[in-house]
């Protein structure tokens, strides 16, 4: 069957900065502390950059639209007709209505209540959900700036919660470069515990000494400063290049299986070639660093 071509303009993420617009507000309020009072507005401090495709027919090129049918009678259902339903397994709902959850929503009080100062440190990055960013809100700049500076100092993060839409979320504040970042985070009983998975320990797989200090050299070795920036999402790239291949009628040739890799039989003689490889880049890379500044 002879597919329909479909023309895709040039497209390539634009990151949000110096040359990108200004994030528009999603929420606005204050963080409170004490008796300080610090008016602030939510901006998202992340960008998607995903590439995202439609659905079309294959036979013509038309976008395919979905509709609400009923599993029962096979008909059509209205926006209006549609109603909330709580699983409760076997084929038996609980029917809420919109009214009875609009009661049940927190009371937005337009705050960030801060209850309380904590270490970063003791914070698992698994309790971390979606960052923005606080920015002051009208003349809130000397205050604004008196928290961001202290929690610097102090190295301390604030645990708060507040009311976004109907939902309440528990956040996290800290001072980044002078700007303030709340990170929401998940609720202790939203994270699977560690102990419900079947993880080997080297209780049970006794790894030798000379492996474990050969391990820990490894780590050594590939230790090196975070540099965000050097990280790219390569598959987002290549699927832009692809798009805009097809769209300029080139033909795309099928790409190579991807080797598989091979099951590690010596852990010693893995651990010592992945070493001597390591050991390799470092001497690459140093000589790099020289010939740069030179």
């Amino acid at each position: 069957m002879a597919r329909r071509g479909v023309r895709v303009a040039r497209l390539r993420p634009s990151p949000l900065g110096k040359n990108g617009a200004m994030p528009r507000a999603i929420w606005s309020g204050s963080v409170s502390f004490g008796l300080v009072n610090v008016p602030v507005k939510l901006v998202t401090a992340t960008s998607s950059k995903d590439v995202r495709f439609h659905q079309l027919h294959a036979e013509d090129g038309g976008r395919v639209n979905q509709k609400r049918v009923c599993s029962i009678d096979g008909e059509e259902v209205e926006y209006s007709d549609i109603v909330k339903g709580y699983d409760l397994g076997g084929g038996r709902y609980v029917v809420v209505e919109p009214e009875e959850l609009a009661s049940l929503d927190p009371e937005a009080d337009r705050s960030i209540e801060i209850e309380e100062f904590v270490e970063l440190s003791q914070i698992d990055p698994l309790y971390y959900d979606h960052s923005y960013y606080l920015i002051p809100d009208g003349r809130a700049d000397k205050p604004y700036a008196l928290l961001a500076e202290t929690m610097a100092r102090t190295g301390k993060v604030a645990i708060g919660k507040f009311v976004l839409r109907t939902k309440q979320y528990l956040g996290a504040i800290r001072s980044r470069d002078g700007v303030l970042v709340l990170s929401t985070m998940l609720y202790a009983d939203e994270i699977v515990a560690a102990d419900d998975l079947e993880v080997p320990t080297t209780d049970a797989t006794k790894p030798s000494k000379r492996e474990l200090d050969m391990a820990e050299k490894l780590v050594e070795s590939l230790t090196a400063a975070f540099e965000p920036g050097k990280y790219h999402d390569e598959h987002r790239d290549k699927v832009l290049e692809l798009i805009e291949a097809k769209a300029e009628g080139q033909a795309i040739a099928a790409p190579e299986a991807p080797r598989k890799a091979a099951p590690v039989v010596d852990l010693m003689a893995a651990l010592e070639a992945s070493l001597a490889a390591a050991g390799g880049r470092e001497t690459r890379d140093s000589g790099d660093r020289k010939r740069a500044s030179a």
